[in-house]
């Protein structure tokens, strides 16, 4: 809860689906992880997640943090927030970063979705079928 009577910057969430296609789900799951494609990424994302969420994190705190340059770590940001990971607010001179609430499950149930046995099962038939309707 926000008691400082400034605006609420951290407002964005994403719930996890009732139903998504399999080729959806694959799409998202490799659009997030291309946020997590660098190790510099995954410590941003893992500082973030560590905080409480009334604890803002702003960018020289990320900077401090990483022995990264500056523009580095705004680069790092950047690709975070493009990807869905974060949202960002200018705040002054500095722009305030916090994860997507709910990004954490959603990734998680999209990595359970794409990997359970059901759609592995389901895949291998489907390729079967398109290879056998190739053959005729």
């Amino acid at each position: 809860m926000n008691t400082t009577g400034k605006k609420e910057i951290c407002n964005i969430s994403v719930k996890i689906p009732k139903y998504m296609a399999l080729q959806n789900a694959q799409e998202e799951l490799a659009r997030l992880s291309k946020g997590l494609g660098h190790p510099a990424r995954a410590r941003i994302i893992t500082m973030l997640a560590s905080r409480p969420p009334e604890d803002k994190c702003f960018c020289g705190d990320i900077v401090d943090a990483l022995p990264l340059a500056q523009s580095t770590v705004s680069q790092h940001l950047k690709v975070l927030k493009d990807t869905g990971w974060l949202q960002g607010e200018i705040h002054g001179p500095r722009v305030c970063y916090c994860l997507v609430d709910g990004i954490l499950d959603y990734y998680q149930w999209l990595l359970h979705k794409c990997t359970s046995m059901k759609n592995a099962t389901a895949w291998k038939m489907k390729r079967r079928r398109e290879k056998e309707d190739g053959k005729r």
